[in-house]
């Protein structure tokens, strides 16, 4: 179960994450009064800091940013509340979410069609995997069950995707939150476990060198980490984490049942012609780390 749960995230992140990195959503924010896109990582558009907050956080409805932060669990609040609060000052929920979703559609259909081929057994078995999951405790899973669902096809399949990236998203809160991890921590171990270096990619969460020192005596101290990986203990304890959070998508990947394997090779193929044609990060999080200085 939780080869195919890890199966399902891989093949969906670049085609559906693919809205937070799309120049067609950066230009509509920036429409709206928004910054324009903070630059490049490896050929990649990356967004605006509030822009991105906001419009996330927009699926939920106009909620403070105080609710987005928590629903977004890694990030610093005294960086998104403040974020959020300038974009309610330039726009409202509906407006962004619709510029999120036109953004995120019109960029899919440029790099891989309003219907690709597949679409008809992605489409139905992403219905099916997002009809098994139920919303308690999932703010942003439940959020964007309350959005309509999108004209094209290739909007369909992206809306179904998003439903089930978010489920998995609150599902992972759940199981770091339940193991006795905070925030800062919780990334700490992240970074370990995909083998970047310590606090690379942890400083896009916005979490000072002096947090992210205090939480690495912290790792330390219970002998989860030692000077410059993850020990034996930190590891199990970083893979029971996942291990959790798999779990939580039991109910969908049945859903999924016999077809779980062709719709993962489907969304895997479309997620390369995404990453191919600029429209997510090629390497992932090793594209945003930086070296621990």
């Amino acid at each position: 179960m939780s080869n195919l749960s890890r199966q399902l995230r891989d093949s969906l992140e670049p085609f559906v994450g693919s809205v937070y990195f799309a120049p067609d959503c950066h230009e509509r924010y920036m429409a709206l009064g928004f910054a324009p896109s903070r630059g490049e990582a490896n050929g990649v558009a990356l967004p605006d800091g509030p822009a991105y907050f906001t419009s996330r956080g927009s699926v939920m409805g106009q909620v403070p940013g105080q609710v987005v932060a928590a629903a977004f669990g890694v990030f610093n609040p005294a960086v998104v509340v403040p974020s959020v609060s300038h974009g309610w000052t330039l726009t409202d929920a509906a407006t962004i979410c619709a510029a999120r979703d036109d953004g995120a559609i019109s960029q899919l259909v440029r790099l891989v069609g309003e219907a690709p081929e597949g679409h008809q057994l992605v489409l139905g078995g992403l219905r099916r995997a997002v009809d098994a999951c139920q919303p308690g405790g999932r703010p942003l899973f439940a959020g964007l069950l309350s959005l309509t669902e999108p004209d094209a096809v290739i909007g369909q399949i992206w809306r179904a995707g998003d439903r089930l990236r978010e489920f998995r998203g609150d599902a992972h809160n759940a199981a770091w939150t339940s193991a006795g991890l905070d925030a800062i921590e919780i990334g700490l171990l992240t970074e370990g476990y995909i083998d970047l270096p310590f606090a690379s990619y942890l400083r896009t969460r916005a979490w000072s060198p002096d947090q992210i020192d205090a939480a690495m005596e912290r790792l330390l101290a219970r002998g989860l980490i030692d000077a410059n990986t993850l020990t034996v203990s930190g590891r199990h304890l970083r893979e029971q984490v996942e291990q959790a959070t798999d779990l939580q998508l039991a109910p969908a990947i049945k859903a999924l049942g016999t077809d779980a394997d062709a719709v993962c090779d489907v969304l895997a193929s479309w997620s390369n012609t995404v990453r191919a044609g600029g429209g997510y990060l090629r390497a992932g999080a090793a594209d945003l780390a930086r070296p621990n200085p």
